[in-house]
């Protein structure tokens, strides 16, 4: 199974045989993947039913979840790192999501939808919200209700005691170097929680 290029970066940033915590997991491919190839463990949370049967295919061991409910059933850190890939824009209570991500484990990786990119505002100013393959649904059916830019993001990191160390940004799978704002269309941040 061949990951998405966002999930191989997040790969790349999961040390060997860590414990590791997907929140929203999808179908667990990324879990999945790091117990094959890096011997790690952990369990993924995910809500959607058939996400759920999908991971429990892949043997991950996955909770039927929603993460509005918070981790509560899980220890003090208890993982060495938490991921939270292409789901924080869907959350309603993003702060208590990310504070959790803290108490959870030594290490984060969040990756979101870059709404700074500039096809997103070519469209606001045609006087349409935007409908891209990362945002893919209408305004009156998303399940995107918070999105972001880079800048907004590093603002409330800071703001929940998250010390950023790494950011990489992709527009089409490839990484993007030069103005990262407004050309990069996902992004992903690896932070520290102590």
């Amino acid at each position: 199974m061949t990951l998405r290029s966002d999930l191989q970066q997040i790969a790349h940033w999961i040390a060997p045989r860590s414990a590791v915590l997907d929140l929203g997991c999808g179908d667990g491919a990324l879990l999945a993947h790091l117990r094959d190839a890096k011997g790690c463990h952990g369990y993924g949370l995910e809500i959607a039913d058939d996400n759920v049967l999908a991971a429990t295919r892949l043997r991950v061991n996955v909770i039927q979840a929603d993460l509005e409910s918070g981790l509560r059933m899980f220890a003090d850190d208890r993982f060495d790192t938490v991921v939270l890939s292409q789901t924080l824009q869907a959350v309603h209570r993003t702060e208590d999501i990310l504070r959790e991500m803290a108490r959870v484990a030594r290490q984060g990786v969040v990756s979101f939808p870059n709404f700074g990119h500039w096809r997103h505002a070519l469209s606001l100013l045609a006087g349409r919200m935007p409908v891209t393959p990362e945002i893919p649904y209408q305004w009156y059916d998303t399940p995107n209700i918070h999105l972001c830019t880079l800048k907004d993001f590093e603002i409330l990191a800071a703001k929940c005691g998250l010390r950023v160390t790494d950011r990489v940004v992709f527009a089409g799978g490839e990484r993007v170097q030069w103005l990262p704002g407004l050309r990069a269309t996902l992004a992903l941040y690896r932070f520290q929680t102590r």
